[in-house]
């Protein structure tokens, strides 16, 4: 296995040159006038975080021809050099494993995917090590060392420890994965909740750049939430913040895995709705496929279970609002292929819910494929080579 330690880290010695740089690689490229206007920083203080970080080549600056001003010198724009870093990102489902290679900006290069045949952490790793000897190769053709890896897995991950302490989709618990991985890639290893994780990616890359405060809510065979606060991706004081999969909307409902009742995730994960669409059909339903085909035909049992599933979605949105306030709401996940089917439910339940001007929530809806996921594993690999943690 190739083994490409880490040997050196985005230079940002100070607050000051952190932010700098993490401001230019969400919203660059950038005038040094606007970098100053987005982190309140004097025209100094600006100078002296980037210097460093342009002596190291991780900040470039070019003439913006398009920006010139009638009299005087054109504007010069401030931009992270993505390929200055390479980034490997896995995400690892019950069912398969993807990995992507990705610059320092999050730019998917390559991906690759494989199938799991065991949910062994041993096997799993085993799979995932050939993955990434592929993208290390891949690497090589870009003359760029790969700096670090990411991995995102559903459940109770303590991002600091490095350890699964419970995957209800693998069925492992309390594994060191970022320890493992590390052993068998060589590479330095972060490993985070898969929610958390595309949080990450999306306040840093995607539709949360610029909105200090959002919630990300994942549909499909879990439900998820990732919480910004102030900036923050939240976790929480025991690693377990947001998830609203597990908010017991209904006493007398189904049970869950976890042991409550009436969870969101009772009523609207993946597997609650294809028991329930069998159920109410009477026929052998094995499959998400199977189930959304059937509410699109028409079968009324199907598209009630839908229903049910978008109002315990909205009932759910509605208490993270009225909870956090967050400006905007993102739902995404495998699931908003059947959107069309609780789209009206979700948005009535959340209105129904939400409290008082916390309805003025934008809520959007933004489809992203798996490799998504990865890349939001490569974004927290990006986040710790840089050295901005979240809380």
């Amino acid at each position: 296995m190739h083994s490409s330690p880490r040997t050196e880290a985005v230079p940002v010695p100070t607050p000051a040159a952190s932010l700098v740089f993490t401001t230019t690689l969400s919203h660059g490229p950038l005038t040094r006038a606007e970098i100053g206007r987005r982190t309140d920083l004097s025209p100094a203080a600006v100078t002296k975080a980037v210097r460093p970080l342009m002596a190291a080549g991780y900040l470039v600056e070019g003439v913006d021809e398009e920006a010139r001003p009638s009299l005087g010198r054109p504007a010069n724009l401030v931009r992270v050099d993505g390929g200055r870093a390479l980034f490997i990102g896995v995400k690892v489902t019950g069912d398969e494993i993807i990995a992507v290679l990705t610059d320092l900006c999050c730019r998917i290069r390559v991906a690759r995917h494989v199938r799991i045949t065991a949910r062994d952490p041993g096997a799993v790793l085993a799979s995932t090590a050939a993955l990434v000897q592929e993208l290390l190769t891949e690497a090589d053709g870009f003359g760029v060392r790969v700096s670090g890896m990411g991995v995102a897995v559903s459940g109770d991950v303590d991002r600091t420890a490095g350890v699964v302490r419970y995957s209800p989709f693998l069925d492992w618990r309390d594994v060191p994965l970022a320890e493992l991985a590390q052993a068998v890639t060589g590479l330095p290893v972060t490993v985070d909740n898969d929610v958390r994780a595309l949080t990450v990616a999306e306040q840093w890359f995607g539709a949360g750049v610029g909105v200090p405060d959002f919630a990300l809510v994942t549909v499909g065979a879990g439900i998820g939430c990732g919480i910004v606060v102030h900036g923050k991706v939240v976790s929480g004081a025991h690693g377990v913040a947001g998830e609203i999969g597990h908010l017991s909307i209904d006493p007398q409902g189904p049970p869950c895995h976890c042991g409550n009742t009436g969870c969101v995730e009772a009523i609207a994960g993946d597997a609650a709705i294809i028991r329930q669409v069998g159920e109410v059909t009477g026929l052998p339903v094995t499959d998400s496929a199977q189930a959304l085909e059937l509410a699109h035909r028409g079968d009324p049992g199907a598209r009630e279970v839908y229903a049910r599933a978008g109002e315990a979605i909205g009932r759910a949105i509605g208490a993270v609002v009225n909870v956090l306030g967050p400006q905007r709401v993102i739902i995404s996940g495998e699931g908003l292929a059947a959107y069309d089917l609780f789209a009206e439910q979700i948005r009535d339940t959340f209105a129904a819910a939400a409290f008082g001007t916390a309805a003025q929530c934008d809520v959007m809806t933004r489809p992203l494929p798996f490799e998504e996921w990865a890349r939001g594993a490569a974004a927290t690999a990006i986040q710790s080579f840089i050295g901005t943690e979240h809380v």
